[in-house]
């Protein structure tokens, strides 16, 4: 038997209506729509997690290194001024142990502890016989404890070296050019050399007195200081 053309009819309704509901479900293209709007939305409108974190780090590290570099800067120019007055004080060292020859034009014409009818008992420095007006430079840097004429000395001058507890003198000058708490470093000239005092000749008579005490041979300094007279 074949259905009645009037329930055929309504069978098909009731399919195309459940097909209708079926098609409005979750794979509605107008839900789909609606939804991927509003995830759109949350992301422009939310924050964006990995930039703001990378710029914060960003500026946290380039404040660090800019630090860093201020202090190696710093420490760069520290090393730097403690190398220089490392240095400086070596050179200072070295020049306030240098020593050079009094005079130039010389020979020898008595040595300490010669013994003759001028010196008497004992000769008490170094004779450098040369032409008067012969330059006397210090021979090492030292400060003028005395410049004045002096007796048997003449013309003397004395001075108190800086690098060791030990005084120069010398005598018979027939001029001194420096005076009293004057500073000289090596090779400065103090006066010129002549036959002033008890001399028998133009000389440079020079001393040597450790603590400015009892004068003792000159020329072991003269060795120890590389200066051969």
């Amino acid at each position: 038997m074949r259905p009645p053309i009037a329930a055929v009819g309504a069978l098909a309704m009731i399919v195309a209506g459940w097909g209708s509901v079926a098609l409005a479900g979750p794979t509605d293209p107008g839900v789909l729509a609606s939804d991927q709007r509003a995830l759109s939305d949350s992301y422009e409108t939310g924050p964006d997690v990995s930039r703001d974190f990378d710029r914060v780090l960003l500026e946290q590290q380039t404040q660090a290194q800019a630090e860093q570099l201020i202090q190696a800067q710093a420490e760069v120019r520290s090393d730097s001024q403690a190398k220089a007055d490392e240095l400086q004080t070596e050179a200072e060292a070295r020049r306030a142990n240098q020593w050079v020859l009094p005079v130039t034009g010389y020979r020898i014409s008595g040595r300490f502890g010669d013994i003759n009818s001028l010196y008497g008992k004992g000769h008490s420095g170094l004779d450098l016989a040369g032409p008067s007006g012969s330059t006397v430079v210090s021979v090492a840097a030292g400060t003028v404890i005395a410049a004045k004429y002096s007796g048997n000395c003449g013309n003397m001058t004395q001075i108190k070296l800086d690098a060791q507890d030990l005084v120069i003198m010398y005598c018979h000058q027939s001029r001194i050019t420096v005076e009293v708490g004057q500073h000289v470093q090596a090779g400065e000239t103090v006066g010129y050399t002549g036959s002033t005092g008890r001399s028998t000749g133009p000389h440079l008579h020079v001393e040597a007195k450790p603590g400015g005490g009892k004068s003792v041979d000159v020329e072991p300094y003269f060795r120890e200081h590389n200066v051969t007279v």
